[in-house]
């Protein structure tokens, strides 16, 4: 996942410690979920097929696995030098996954591919390359907007970046959803945009999402180090959509992680979007780090919070976060007729601290 430029750091954990997300109590204990697959490498995306087949990403590990029930995963595309794989979709037996290339300052070039029946894979669209041409929210200030020059030469750039700027090239496509007229949707978690691709590969911005306005207060620029001439401002964040799914009212939903500070703090939202004109509405805020979502044919919305510990539901009508089912690291969410299948444990394996420790990723399925 991508980290943005933002004012976040190591100190912002102190004030996330002060506003962790409250689990309601009254809410019912979701059933204990069967593991379909383990020991997984950051399963962050996951599709399931009509007969029950299960695609699963390893990101960070560049593969994409195939889930059978009750057989072991099995690894159906590698990226080669090291390249990201996720955002993986499945409509009817078709593949489509996503496929990232970075170097030591981030994301560089970005597909979206597909496989074919007889196992080869194409691109559909050069992602990147659409964004190094359009740039969809190139008109979009990010920081804190409208800061004096005096103030702004008090600012650390070499900890924040710039104190203020709009966006630049830059794509890390998180997911897809495949359509029955063969449109492939794409949240893009670099470029702050959701996409629409056609089944001829043309590209087209259906939304660019807000950006996050976030207070800052003495207590944060304390702990941050920031000058006290931003104490009061509002610092806005890029949003950072990571997962999209089409509700029953026609309408496509869409998380947002909030930026690097989202990942510390619960800004995280889920947005509506209007398919025939592209108007984002907010639907649910105080998500903490939501990437992945999904709708059941009652309109109910589970979203999963990574670092929430948690997926929670989202009833149709309502903006009210209750608890579906608390669980470790989850990410993918894919509401099936056999039950809610879900990622977790995703970021669980190797570290500096701990190389022996074995990758912990599972695939899961609620009834």
């Amino acid at each position: 996942m991508r980290r943005t430029r933002t004012v976040a750091a190591t100190a912002a954990l102190a004030l996330a410690a002060t506003t962790a997300v409250l689990i309601p109590a009254a809410d019912a204990a979701a059933p204990k979920p069967k593991v379909l697959a383990k020991h997984l490498v950051s399963p962050l995306t996951a599709a399931i097929d009509d007969d029950g087949t299960a695609y699963v990403t390893q990101n960070f590990a560049g593969q994409l696995v195939k889930v059978r029930p009750g057989k072991k995963p099995k690894v159906v595309y590698a990226g080669k030098n090291g390249n990201e794989v996720g955002g993986v979709s499945v409509f009817h037996g078709k593949l489509v996954f996503t496929e990232t290339a970075s170097d030591d300052n981030g994301p560089i070039k970005s597909w979206v591919k597909w496989i074919t029946p007889k196992g080869k894979v194409r691109t559909l669209a050069n992602v990147r390359a659409y964004e190094n041409k359009k740039n969809p929210d190139k008109s979009v200030a990010y920081g804190v907007r409208g800061i004096s020059d005096e103030c702004a030469a008090q600012w650390p750039t070499e900890q924040f970046g710039p104190p203020t700027y709009t966006g630049v090239p830059d794509s890390h496509p998180y997911a897809t959803l495949q359509t029955d007229e063969g449109t492939v949707f794409v949240a893009d978690a670099g470029m702050n945009a959701v996409l629409a691709i056609s089944p001829r590969g043309r590209i087209r911005t259906l939304a660019v999402l807000p950006a996050v306005p976030v207070e800052i207060t003495a207590e944060l620029a304390g702990g941050m180090g920031l000058p006290d001439c931003v104490v009061g401002e509002t610092y806005y964040g890029e949003p950072v959509p990571t997962d999209v799914a089409l509700g029953g009212d026609g309408r496509l939903y869409v998380t947002t992680e909030g930026g690097g500070l989202g990942e510390q703090m619960p800004l995280g939202s889920v947005y509506s979007v209007t398919l025939r004109t592209g108007k984002v509405a907010k639907v649910a805020g105080g998500l903490f780090a939501p990437v992945g979502i999904a709708i059941a044919p009652s309109g109910t919305m589970f979203v999963s919070e990574l670092f929430g510990g948690r997926i929670v539901r989202i009833k149709r009508g309502s903006a009210k976060v209750r608890t579906f089912a608390k669980v470790n690291m989850p990410a993918a969410v894919e509401w099936t007729s056999r039950g809610l299948y879900a990622t977790t444990d995703v970021l669980v394996g190797p570290s500096e601290e701990s190389p022996s420790t074995p990758p912990g990723g599972k695939l899961v399925r609620f009834r």
